[in-house]
């Protein structure tokens, strides 16, 4: 049988809530000897706080739920550093739940999972969930805010990068070094990530009188695998100069295909990251990359998620020229 209260009040001689202070830290209820009492007998007694059954009583958890899906890439591992950085800061947990490929059953039983825990609030990390799950979320009453993905209504707050700038910004850059014909690799073009960048792609080319091709447009889901069948894909004797990858993932499978088909990278072919995660110096050349803030994000989404007032953002994106761009 487990160790209660009760059981420590009896040992040390005080009242269950003379405990319950000490365990809670509240100080200036009682004397250093009565800690002192209390905490000989929870370390005699073995006493474990059961976070759950005060969670109960006071009906406030200390536990923030992330939810994330089965990702490609690395770029999770940032925000997730900067959302329990922040979280530890003002004494929370952080719980993480994986969906899969945001698949909808798994989507449901991660919410459920949460909701019956009755967390703090609910982040969603480069989650699209379900309308019928959305709906669930909705009615938990639980405060949650989308991460990594920007959300197309106004009664749901998210931050993320700006992703039509981020796909305008890769193919402007390109274009201000010579490029004319530019690839656009190993993204979804069904989702709105996807759309946002392929917009952006196009808007730069257009503005600049380029032409366009549906061919330069590879799909995929921002592995590195994606980025090796994009190369496979555009072969050796490609037109295109330069390549964007959907990630810093899929540009390295991009250029390790393109040097074993004898490309020299960049004299005959540029190629150019999303994200920005120390993948980019692991793979030569280094890779030119749109980097996005993704520890902001993290650190940033906890903060909106504590204050109701703070309304939906997009962090900052730069360019981050390495060795694998060159002029034409």
């Amino acid at each position: 049988m487990s160790v209660t209260i009760k059981d420590v009040a009896k040992a040390a001689g005080v009242s269950t809530a003379t405990v319950s202070r000490v365990l809670s830290g509240k100080d200036f209820f009682y004397s250093e000897k009565t800690e002192k009492k209390v905490k000989k007998a929870i370390r005699d007694l073995g006493y474990r706080k059961n976070t759950a059954a005060v969670e109960l009583v006071t009906m406030k958890s200390k536990v923030i739920a992330v939810i994330l899906p089965d990702t490609k890439t690395t770029f999770s591992n940032s925000i997730i550093e900067g959302i329990q950085n922040e979280a530890f800061k003002i004494d929370l947990s952080v719980i993480i739940l994986y969906i899969g490929n945001n698949d909808r059953e798994k989507q449901k039983r991660a919410l459920t999972t949460v909701i019956e825990r009755s967390v703090n609030g609910i982040l969603l990390l480069s989650s699209q969930l379900e309308k019928e799950n959305q709906e669930l979320l909705n009615s938990s009453n639980i405060p949650y805010v989308y991460v990594s993905i920007a959300v197309q209504s106004e009664n749901i707050r998210f931050i993320a990068s700006d992703d039509f700038q981020i796909g305008y910004q890769a193919a402007n850059f390109l274009i201000n070094k010579g490029h004319k014909k530019i690839g656009l690799a190993a993204l979804e073009p069904n989702t709105f990530i996807g759309r946002q960048r392929i917009n952006g792609y196009l808007r730069a080319l257009n503005e600049h009188s380029l032409p366009s091709n549906e061919n330069w447009i590879f799909s995929g889901n921002y592995s590195y695998d994606d980025g090796v069948q994009a190369m496979k894909y555009y072969g050796s004797d490609t037109e295109l100069t330069a390549i964007i990858g959907a990630s810093d993932l899929a540009a390295i499978g991009i250029i390790n295909q393109a040097k074993k088909i004898g490309f020299k990278l960049p004299q005959q072919l540029s190629v150019m990251s999303i994200d920005g995660t120390d993948a980019v110096n692991i793979v030569d050349p280094n890779l030119t990359s749109v980097t996005q803030s993704f520890y902001t994000m993290g650190v940033e989404s906890m903060k909106m998620l504590l204050n109701p007032e703070l309304k939906s953002k997009y962090t900052e994106t730069k360019i981050e020229e390495r060795q694998s761009t060159g002029n034409i």
